[in-house]
């Protein structure tokens, strides 16, 4: 249950970037608001999965997949390039996130 809030908390800090790009830098101030909501959700989702998923897996999983969900959402978008090593880097961020999850031999 709490890799659901986690994504969930994922999901809306994309939403609320997405809106902050959209407000143009405060000159469409409902979108600021809705972005800025949408990082309050997404803390308070944050902060439910923690109390079962380790500070420092969450925290990889959460800014990993949250940084290339927004480099995604900038490309398809605003046409934003993405040059090789941008790709790459979201395949080791992806490859991060699989690792952080794997059982420990321990």
């Amino acid at each position: 249950m709490a890799y659901i809030f986690l994504s969930f908390a994922i999901l809306t800090e994309i939403i609320g970037t997405t809106l902050l790009k959209a407000s143009e830098g405060f000159s469409k101030i409902p979108l600021f608001i809705m972005g800025f909501i949408s990082f309050g959700i997404a803390l308070v989702f944050m902060t439910i999965s923690f109390k079962t998923i380790p500070l420092s897996i969450g925290y990889a999983i959460w800014s990993g997949v949250g940084t290339a969900g927004t480099a995604i959402i900038g490309f398809l978008i605003w046409k934003e390039k993405l040059s090789i090593s941008s790709y790459t880097g979201m395949v080791l961020i992806v490859i991060g996130v699989i690792l952080l999850n794997v059982p420990s031999t321990r």
